[in-house]
C-alpha cells in the first residue's frame, strides 16, 4: 500500500459519564454543534464511551438530526417518520437502509455536479449558500419534477426487483417435493 492509499486516520471522540466529549485529535472538549461541524466538513470520526468504548457514533448522529428535526425546517414530514418506523422488524428492514443511503447518495452526487457546473457558468467562483437559495425557489418546481420522475424509476425498479424475487424463491422451492399440509378437521 502507498502512502497515497493509506486510509486516512478515523479521528477519535470520547464521550464521558457527565456527557461531555472529548476531541483527542484537538485535546479539547466539544458540543453536539462541533460534532454536527465534523459531519458537515466530511470529517472521519468515531465517538466512544469513555469507560466501555462501546460505539456511540450512530446515537450522537441521531440525537444531532432530533435538534435539527425540532428546530427550523424539518426534513421528514410525520408520515415519512411513520414510513420508516414500519420497516423496523420488517423483512425489508436491511434493503430499505441500504435502499435510503444509496439514494441519498445519489442526491449528493447531483448535488456536487450541479455545485461544478455553476464554477464554469459563474467565471471559476461556486454559488453561495444566497445564490442557492435563490436558484431553489425559481427552479423548485422543475426539480421537484425531475425527483419524482426519479422517484417513480426507482419504485419502477424495486417492483421488479421484488417480482424477480419472488419468481426466484417460487422456482427455488417448487424444486422441493413438499407434501402439502391437510387442513385441520374441525372437533364437534
Amino acid at each position: 500500500m502507498t502512502q497515497s492509499e493509506a486510509p486516512t486516520s478515523v479521528r477519535l471522540i470520547k464521550k464521558y459519564p457527565n456527557r461531555r466529549m472529548y476531541d483527542t485529535k484537538t485535546s479539547t472538549y466539544i458540543t453536539l454543534s462541533d460534532v454536527k461541524q465534523l459531519v458537515l466538513d466530511s470529517e472521519v470520526f468515531q465517538i466512544v464511551d469513555a469507560k466501555s468504548g462501546q460505539d456511540l457514533t450512530r446515537s450522537i448522529l441521531l440525537q444531532i438530526i432530533l435538534e435539527e428535526e425540532s428546530g427550523g425546517v424539518p426534513m421528514f414530514s410525520s408520515v415519512a417518520l411513520s414510513q420508516i418506523i414500519r420497516f423496523y422488524g420488517h423483512a425489508m428492514q436491511g434493503i430499505m437502509g441500504s435502499f435510503l443511503e444509496k439514494n441519498i447518495q445519489a442526491f449528493m452526487d447531483i448535488q456536487d455536479r450541479m455545485g461544478d457546473q455553476s464554477k464554469g457558468v459563474y467565471g471559476g467562483t461556486q454559488f453561495g449558500p444566497e445564490a442557492w437559495a435563490q436558484f431553489m425557489n425559481v427552479q423548485t418546481p422543475v426539480l421537484q419534477n425531475m425527483m419524482s420522475n426519479y422517484i417513480d424509476q426507482s419504485k419502477n425498479l424495486f417492483v421488479q426487483m421484488q417480482d424477480q424475487m419472488q419468481d426466484q424463491t417460487r422456482n427455488i422451492f417448487t424444486t422441493f417435493p413438499f407434501v402439502p399440509v391437510p387442513p385441520d378437521n374441525k372437533k364437534k
